[in-house]
């Protein structure tokens, strides 16, 4: 064909260094396996039979109170072969692997006690090592430590310092799947100065450079404000995940007690912030939780905490995150039903759609799919085999 620019290339000086940059900051990435959830456990009430102990409680829950029958009700559909194939999932999923991320907390759950922390710290290093001794310990597993924030950084390297030595020196080296939680990120200079200290552990241990990264919390509009797509490679690959703290943040922005729910529109912006921010970067993102537990083991108040967990579950993963925090034994039931649920409802479909598109053929109903929302739904299929089991 004929062109008029005999050189184009001379037209565009700088590309190679932006497209460089370009690949730098939005490095190509594949949907990988991620937590559903997070369960936090404060240190004080955390040892080697913690795991057993809520694997126990949600068999145990989710047995007597949500009968394959009263299933279809729950989830408000019924197609019979949705609902089977959720309640086989969820009852595997809870014998065989309940937690898939665990949190020995060290912070809001736990409290100060300046007196006692050390003990903890050695007494959950301790049980870490047990559980990985057994084969129980989670897929992803850690610890939170205090915030910067509150004025004693020590305290919180010293916690740090003290758990991964005492893991290591019992196993012999660090297990995979380790992550550390950096809360209450009221100023970016904090971030800097963890990731400082997480490279000075990595020496000190022994450990390969990068092995320990982190997750930050969003609990404040202090927060939102200076997050934005150079945060994650400003801190060298360190910035593992950005977790969003449901009750600090509704706190800070001065809502009323009753409104302090995760679904309310502060948070919805608070979260496409964050959406917005790491897009492209290989964060993952992870929502917050529901402060509560069955007020009895009567079967209404059992169902009625699952209906109102699901449902913010539900929530979150409309809103595109597919992680969320759990504090209670009883929210693994209401999590695995409403994940394995929204997995489910549209996988047949997707995938209907996406061999349409690339057999050149309009799907059904005559919908002519766009190759972004293709490649949204081949993304979505791949997160749900990974939730299910099934990669």
């Amino acid at each position: 064909m004929r062109v008029t620019l005999t050189d184009p290339q001379a037209l565009i000086p700088g590309f190679e260094e932006t497209y460089r940059e370009q690949s730098s900051r939005y490095p190509a990435t594949t949907t990988r396996w991620q937590p559903v959830h997070t369960v936090y456990v404060p240190a004080d009430r955390f040892d080697a039979r913690t795991v057993a102990r809520w694997k126990s409680t949600a068999l145990d829950l989710f047995q007597r109170h949500m009968p394959v029958e009263e299933l279809s009700g729950f989830l408000g559909t019924d197609h019979a072969p949705t609902v089977r194939a959720v309640h086989e999932k969820v009852a595997a999923k809870l014998a065989g692997e309940p937690v898939e991320d665990l949190r020995v907390d060290f912070e809001d759950g736990y409290g100060l006690r300046p007196g006692e922390e050390d003990g903890d710290v050695a007494r959950a290093a301790q049980a870490v090592a047990a559980l990985h001794a057994d084969g129980t310990l989670p897929r992803r597993w850690g610890l939170r430590v205090k915030s910067f924030a509150d004025g004693d950084p020590v305290r919180s390297v010293r916690t740090l310092d003290g758990f991964l030595t005492g893991v290591i020196e019992r196993v012999g080296h660090l297990p995979e799947g380790f992550v550390v939680t950096f809360p209450k990120v009221l100023m970016r200079d904090y971030l800097d100065q963890f990731a400082g200290c997480l490279e000075s552990l990595e020496r000190g241990l022994g450990l390969a450079e990068g092995t320990l990264r982190f997750e930050m919390q969003v609990e404040a509009p202090q927060t939102v404000l200076f997050l934005d797509s150079d945060l994650a490679r400003s801190l060298g690959g360190r910035l593992a995940a950005a977790h969003f703290g449901v009750f600090d943040y509704t706190a800070s922005c001065s809502l009323p007690p009753h409104e302090q729910r995760l679904d309310h529109p502060a948070c919805d912006h608070a979260r496409h912030v964050m959406q917005t921010a790491f897009a492209g970067t290989g964060v993952e993102l992870s929502d917050g939780s529901l402060a509560a537990s069955p007020a009895s083991d009567d079967e209404h108040a059992v169902r009625g905490l699952w209906r109102r967990h699901a449902a913010l579950v539900e929530h979150s993963l409309s809103h595109g995150f597919y992680q969320g925090w759990d504090m209670h034994p009883s929210h693994l039931v209401s999590r695995y039903i409403a994940v394995y649920h929204f997995h489910l409802a549209h996988y047949h479909e997707y995938a209907r759609r996406v061999r349409d598109w690339e057999e050149r053929r309009t799907a059904d109903g005559g919908v002519l799919d766009e190759p972004a929302t293709v490649k949204t739904m081949a993304a979505a299929l791949r997160r749900a085999d990974l939730a299910l089991g099934k990669a």
